[in-house]
């Protein structure tokens, strides 16, 4: 008998959509700094919950399709997801046991440490200098990340039971 639990791939693929969708969606300047960085919460989410069927491979294509609908760098957002996606192969194991809290706070590190690179790579490629308000978006996914892990987790269950 197989025990293991089957998970749909329509929602991991429309959550990556989704996630591109609200990085792309127009919104108000003085809000831009504080946009989440949905894709790379994603990215955690899935290597995290389904290392097994997510992983570095997904990482780097999400970012790459990211890369082409916002402009940028063609590979800056693929590097930096396959980045992040390997860190969280090496440690999903210890992370998925933590506390949400605790939880949270790795996911702080890890979108702070793309972000780092992500700021790295424009300054190697460009004369653009972000400002401060550059670095708010890690802070948002700090705050985000409880909320997306259950509202996921749950819907993760529904249609578990369904299958």
């Amino acid at each position: 008998m197989n025990t293991r639990v089957q998970h749909s791939p329509y929602l991991v693929i429309g959550s990556f959509i989704v996630a591109l969708l609200l990085t792309i969606v127009p919104i108000p300047d003085w809000a831009m700094h504080l946009r989440p960085q949905w894709l790379t919460l994603l990215v955690i989410y899935w290597c995290l919950t389904t290392p097994e069927h997510v992983g570095i491979t997904a990482a780097w294509f999400t970012g790459l399709l990211l890369d082409v609908m916002t402009g940028n760098l063609i590979g800056a957002h693929a590097l930096t997801q396959s980045i992040v996606a390997f860190v969280v192969m090496n440690i999903y194991q210890r992370t998925r046991v933590f506390p949400l809290w605790q939880q949270s706070l790795v996911v702080f590190g890890l979108l702070l440490f793309e972000h780092l690179i992500h700021f790295w790579i424009i300054g190697l490629t460009t004369d653009i200098h972000p400002g401060r308000e550059y670095w708010l978006k890690p802070i948002v996914g700090l705050f985000i990340w409880p909320w997306l892990f259950i509202i996921l987790g749950e819907i993760r269950h529904r249609l578990d039971s369904n299958l």
